[in-house]
């Protein structure tokens, strides 16, 4: 599979106008395999630039390597790689050189290699960088040590930025371009990805899921492990917490009890976990902030497919068998009902940002109240407007559409919208007569209608 550049507009127009200044300072972040080499390559095009991937090893390790890359692109018959002693004798040499890109990949393990290197960047950017042409970048996939260590408030270099770039995972619509697939087969794939580019090129259809994460040599079982280990100090208790989540444990008490984990202790990991954005704390989307009817969800789509079978179906994985594919299978066919409710959010979004919607959305979650849930709830403080939608996994008859809007409107009753317009969706795989159910006021979509915005250039499922 052809490996192609998308989504990442905003950012690159970010810092191309970074660019037409004098010189910048400027620290990307986000996952590992989310995009990063790729979005400052991308920028670097035929700029003139220095990249350099710093290694898990010493300060003066690092600092021979950087100078390679710096003689490479500006070479001296009076200098090797030995010939400067520290980082900031080789950023002077680089300010003679006029205006360049400074590119420092995995800066954090030059953080680990000693400490006081933050202090040396400090001066570097302070008296280097801004009485030059450098623009330097500095990119990392811990996200907690570049949170820590260079934007936060104790860190030397807090408030010298000119802006930074936490980079996410890549949308539905993006991911399903990236792979080029019909669309039911990309939410498919999306399920065991979520919008990680890396994991996604993995994929040219959903049964690689078998290659890449139901065999013990698969790129997508050790990941996770890979994943935690780089961030946290102790993984397995995160671990079993996010098991919980996956298990379906997403009340406080309920992940307390299934971990064992004290509460006052828990507190304090599920912040973690929430700062990281493996996790994300959810409240019903009419609720005060201060509410205390929370839910906990795995927001990591990789982790959370991850948690859900790969860890259940261990065991047989170990043994290079896969008798648990048909279970697998009807498993992850529930499971993609909440996949499919993420997807439609975003369909949503999308309507509402080109104004298909009967309302412009301020607000857009999840509803629930005792026993009864809406899947998605869409709110226009501004007009008092509200638009209830259901999302289903399935195909579904005109009879059993009809149904399920009828159901919302009774729920809609208990949301505790006086006053307010309402309207009532439904968002399913495949949706029979929805054109008369769209006639009588109703809303009705499915996957055909996902192709306005088609990312796979007209690839249709099979």
């Amino acid at each position: 599979m052809p490996i192609t550049f998308v989504d990442r507009e905003s950012e690159i127009e970010f810092m191309e106008r970074l660019w037409e200044g004098e010189n910048a300072f400027l620290p990307i972040y986000g996952r590992r395999r989310v995009g990063k080499t790729r979005l400052v390559r991308e920028f670097m095009g035929d700029k003139p630039s220095v990249y350099y991937l710093a290694r898990n090893s010493t300060y003066h390790d690092n600092l021979r390597g950087f100078t390679r890359e710096v003689l490479k692109v500006h070479p001296s018959t009076f200098l090797n790689e030995s010939s400067f002693l520290s980082f900031e004798e080789a950023f002077r040499y680089i300010a003679e050189k006029g205006k360049v890109v400074v590119v420092i990949d995995e800066f954090p393990y030059l953080i680990q290699s000693d400490r006081r290197v933050l202090s040396e960047f400090q001066y570097i950017v302070d008296e280097i960088v801004r009485n030059s042409g450098i623009y330097l970048i500095l990119v990392g996939s811990s996200v907690g040590m570049m949170e820590e260590h260079v934007l936060g408030q104790k860190s030397p270099l807090y408030g010298r930025r000119d802006g930074q770039i936490k980079l996410g995972p890549l949308d539905f619509f993006s991911s399903w371009k990236l792979l080029g697939v019909g669309v039911e087969e990309a939410v498919k794939i999306y399920g065991v990805t979520g919008g990680v580019p890396a994991y996604l090129l993995l994929f040219s259809h959903f049964e690689d899921v078998k290659r890449v994460a139901f065999s013990k040599h698969g790129f997508l079982y050790a990941e996770a492990d890979f994943l935690l280990s780089s961030e946290l100090r102790e993984p397995r208790t995160y671990k079993l917490i996010l098991k919980a989540i996956a298990e379906g444990k997403t009340r406080f008490n309920e992940i307390s009890t299934y971990t064992g984990i004290p509460r006052s202790n828990l507190f304090k990991y599920l912040e973690v976990l929430e700062r990281l954005g493996f996790v994300r704390r959810e409240t019903p989307v009419t609720a005060p902030p201060k509410t205390k009817h929370t839910r906990y969800r795995i927001s990591d789509r990789y982790l959370a497919f991850y948690f859900r079978f790969v860890e259940r179906y261990r065991d047989e994985i170990e043994l290079e068998s896969l008798d648990f594919w048909e279970e697998f299978l009807k498993g992850y066919s529930t499971y993609l009902g909440s996949v499919f409710e993420e997807v439609s959010r975003e369909f949503l979004v999308r309507l509402g940002r080109e104004g298909k919607l009967p309302l412009r959305p301020s607000r857009l979650g999840r509803w629930w109240h005792k026993n009864e849930e809406i899947d998605i709830v869409a709110l226009d403080e501004r007009e008092k407007r509200a638009l209830l939608v259901e999302v289903k996994w399935k195909e579904l008859g005109e009879r059993e559409a009809r149904g399920i809007l009828k159901g919302l409107e009774r729920k809609a009753e208990l949301i505790g919208l006086e006053g307010w317009g309402k309207g009532y969706g439904l968002v399913a795989k495949e949706v029979r007569g929805k054109e008369r159910l769209r006639r009588e006021g109703w809303f009705a979509w499915d996957l055909e209608d996902f192709m306005e915005f088609d990312g796979a250039g007209g690839h249709e499922d099979p």
